[in-house]
């Protein structure tokens, strides 16, 4: 009896491992995830559909933050001298007229002697070939003295009117040193309303004819200029909207739109040069040269759309967790295989699968907690 006893308990023990091991082995499916109310609610799970959104078709641009030529002016001196007084800084805004700077220079009093030497010439001269004139006519003297009167009032005539266009350049008054008002001191004005960008003068510094004492550049009229290859060109039309990026800035979008494309190929590269307007509101916000990065909307369609929170990827491939089912407080979920097109700053466009359609349900928030 005991014997038997014994082999019975013997049996049921190895059944019992049996079955214990048959449990361990059993074929799980890796694309089921569950996961308890609690947990889908302590880290803000959500559940939605996916949804029909735009999406914009875009060309690729790259350019800079510009003023047009006639917004920009680069100070100089056709005749060099001394700072003798200045002070504007770089960050300065001006207005038409407004004095910059002083320069000195004893060359300033030479011109006008010059001139002074030449106005008071001028009458004799004009006087002496009239009388000329009118005694050639009564065939009182030669046409040689006649000519030589005439000849000589208009090289006066024409150094006066050339030292008087220095003057001018030079803001001093014609009309001052004809008086005898003279003076080694220049003032240069501001030829257009805008910001100082560039300020190269500080006092005493002598300045040479070709150097540029300071830039203006009037930011109210900054504008983007961009290239795109070749083979976009003919995508772009006027009037198109454009997002575009400062990335060494801002990770901000801003928002301008196609005002010129250009009708020649440029450089080895190929490039079109497009000229696009600014928002108003954005301009303050913006300095030139600053290096911008660009997408140019050429079209635009509808397709449905997950939001890119919803994706998982995993090993170059795209994964979404539909929902399979909810009961007894535990959500389970089923990672499907999904193809993605356009992608937008939000969502990204899914290609239509058997498995998935406008009415399926998706993990919309969460994905990366139910999965690591």
């Amino acid at each position: 009896m005991k014997k038997l006893l014994a082999i019975f308990i013997l049996s049921a023990v190895f059944i019992s491992c049996k079955e214990h091991k048959t449990e361990e082995n059993a074929v799980v499916d890796s694309d089921l995830i569950s996961v308890t109310d609690t947990q889908f609610q302590s880290v803000g799970m959500a559940i939605g559909n996916p949804s029909e959104q735009n999406f914009d078709e875009t060309v690729k641009a790259s350019g800079k933050v510009d003023v047009p030529p006639q917004n920009r002016s680069q100070i100089t001196s056709f005749i060099g001298g001394y700072v003798k007084s200045t002070q504007l800084l770089v960050g300065d805004k001006v207005v038409k007229g407004q004095p910059l700077l002083t320069l000195e220079n004893t060359e300033f009093l030479d011109i006008q002697k010059e001139y002074l030497e030449v106005a008071s010439q001028m009458n004799y001269l004009k006087s002496e070939y009239l009388r000329q004139k009118t005694l050639f006519d009564e065939k009182i003297t030669s046409q040689k003295n006649y000519l030589k009167a005439e000849s000589d009032f208009q090289r006066a005539k024409g150094m006066y009117q050339s030292l008087k266009e220095k003057l001018k350049l030079l803001n001093i008054n014609p009309v001052k040193v004809e008086q005898g008002k003279l003076t080694s001191v220049v003032t240069i004005y501001a030829p257009i309303s805008g910001d100082i960008v560039v300020m190269n003068a500080h006092l005493g510094m002598h300045i040479n004819p070709s150097d540029v004492i300071l830039e203006i550049i009037q930011t109210n009229h900054l504008h983007l200029e961009l290239a795109i290859f070749e083979k976009d060109i003919l995508k772009i039309k006027k009037e198109q909207d454009i997002l575009f990026t400062v990335p060494e800035a801002s990770k901000e979008v801003f928002h301008a739109n196609v005002h010129l494309v250009g009708k020649s190929i440029e450089g080895n590269d190929r490039t079109i040069n497009i000229h696009a307007h600014l928002d108003d509101k954005i301009k303050q916000q913006l300095l030139t040269g600053m290096f911008v990065e660009a997408s140019i909307i050429v079209d635009s369609k509808k397709a449905l759309a997950i939001p890119k929170e919803a994706l998982l990827a995993e090993e170059s491939k795209n994964f979404v967790l539909l929902v399979n089912k909810h009961q007894n407080g535990i959500y389970t979920f089923k990672k499907v295989a999904v193809s993605i097109g356009s992608t937008s700053q939000d969502y990204v466009e899914i290609i239509p699968e058997k498995q998935i359609d406008a009415q399926s349900k998706i993990l919309t928030k969460g994905i990366y907690d139910v999965v690591n």
